[in-house]
């Protein structure tokens, strides 16, 4: 999961970029990179969060009306500078690109390019695969001195034939405009926005819709799966409804990755939670389990946390205290980093826990250590009984389409039943989110693999066991060395 940024307008766009992606911080701690256009693209990426990477003395060397931003969160490829957005290509045009996403014929893609392009990809990131099968369909249009907004068009619609997977992508064109694009199943966000000032509008695209508040975007609509905007030049607007399919936007936007205040298809994240934490009042008063408290583990399940006590009338306090100066640990690399981050990032409030029975509600369970941790960490605060209440449900299967939820030999619900993950949390009870109200609540068009197993998108399992196989191979080989 990743945020991705693109701007076209009259004036320059570096400052909006540099302020969205900030914005946009908590998609991807790993890397930062933005690419704008004057005559030549201009470029700076690195490793780090937005406010480490970006000086001065880049902003005014990134010149350009028309640009690109993206925050990486790794998931395909390592955390190494080579691996960061934005990437280009300098042929049939200069083309720079960003994507949100994972693709799951990366071993075919590259392949392919190899044996019909002579074309040798040099990093991890899939990314590069995705600019390259553009670029390369791109390159097939009658005539590329005379490039048409419908050659454009066609290329995507070639590209999202041979790309398999989940992914949202823009793509500046070097003297023809700023492009965007959705999978044909519109898995991962993408939102179009517009500024109107007195040099005229300025059109951006963005992963969520709060980038647009801080920059006074009015934010007109999100890309349907596989849809196309193109924005010419001269300003002009250009739509295409390319190769579609079912929606199935991720479900974990709205769970997790995306901000409280964000609007993906026309709903607020925070409305959806309170939402979800009704739901979740139902199970406990089902379970017979009757908290003094309910607390959130900050900041994601506020609204989970607080919808639930509303429901069950019992008091919502803050009981634990978010380090706001440590990252998200869902996204951190390693799961010792993850762990350590928790240990840094949440302080229990000992007077609000103490003596009580407490019901904490996080956003899910996927490797349930981090959960043991909280647990424990509100036990020595003195709470009597801890109740663990997850706003997801049981997570069996990885996410093959943008989050990295580990191998399924990981992920604990994969392999224990609902006492052996009571035991294993040390908690008095666990209390998971039931999929089938989930279902009901978004009507099927919605991807929920990591909990069903039902993957949208056809190859999805066999790139799976490839992963698996390759992650196994690679922690056997550590073990090694």
């Amino acid at each position: 999961m990743c945020g991705i940024l693109g701007f076209a307008g009259n004036q320059k766009v570096v400052y909006d970029l540099v302020s969205g992606l900030t914005a946009l911080q908590h998609r991807g701690q790993d890397a930062a990179g933005i690419t704008t256009f004057e005559n030549n693209f201009h470029t700076k990426k690195g490793l780090g969060l937005v406010n480490n990477v970006f000086e001065s003395k880049h902003l005014k060397r990134l010149k350009g009306n028309m640009g690109l931003g993206h925050v990486r969160y790794t998931t395909q490829g390592s955390n190494e500078l080579v691996n960061a957005q934005p990437f280009s290509v300098t042929y049939p045009f200069g083309i720079s690109m960003v994507h949100n996403g994972n693709i799951i014929n990366f071993n075919q893609l590259r392949k392919s390019l190899y044996e019909d392009y002579h074309i040798l990809p040099q990093t991890s990131n899939d990314l590069e695969l995705i600019l390259y099968t553009f670029a390369t369909e791109l390159a097939n249009s009658k005539d590329l001195k005379k490039l048409k907004v419908a050659d454009i068009f066609n290329a995507v619609i070639s590209l999202q034939e041979k790309v398999k997977g989940a992914y949202s992508s823009i793509a500046l064109i070097a003297n023809h405009g700023l492009l965007a694009f959705s999978d044909p199943n519109g898995i991962r966000p993408l939102l179009l926005g517009q500024k109107t000032t007195e040099k005229g509008i300025t059109y951006g695209f963005s992963s969520e819709s709060t980038c647009f508040d801080y920059l006074g975007y009015e934010l007109l609509c999100d890309l349907e799966p596989g849809q196309a905007v193109f924005i010419d030049t001269e300003g002009k607007m250009h739509v295409k409804d390319c190769r579609t399919s079912d929606r199935k936007f991720c479900i974990f936007e709205y769970i997790y990755f995306a901000r409280e205040d964000s609007v993906l298809h026309k709903k607020l994240v925070a409305s959806e939670r309170v939402k979800m934490g009704k739901m979740l009042a139902r199970k406990v008063k089902t379970s017979g389990l009757q908290p003094d408290i309910v607390i959130d583990v900050p900041s994601s399940a506020y609204f989970f946390a607080s919808a639930m006590a509303e429901e069950l009338q019992v008091p919502y306090r803050r009981g634990l205290v978010k380090n706001n100066h440590v990252g998200r640990s869902f996204i951190a690399p390693t799961q010792e980093q993850r762990e350590k981050m928790v240990r840094h990032k949440l302080n229990p409030i000992r007077d609000v826990v103490a003596g009580k029975k407490v019901a904490v509600v996080d956003d899910s369970i996927v490797r349930g250590t981090t959960s043991q941790r909280i647990v424990q960490i509100i036990r020595d605060a003195g709470a009597t009984e801890v109740y663990f209440i997850s706003a997801a449900p049981p997570i069996k299967h990885p996410c093959v389409y943008g989050i990295d939820m580990a191998i399924s030999t990981e992920l604990i619900a994969a392999s224990k039943d609902l006492e052996e993950i009571r035991k294993f949390m040390n908690a008095d009870a666990v209390i998971y989110q039931s999929l089938e109200d989930m279902i009901q609540l978004y009507n099927g068009h919605y991807c929920m693999a990591c909990f069903s197993g039902k993957y949208p998108i056809e190859g999805s399992k066999a790139y799976l066991n490839t992963v698996e196989q390759e992650r196994l191979l690679a922690k056997k080989e550590a073990e090694i060395f």
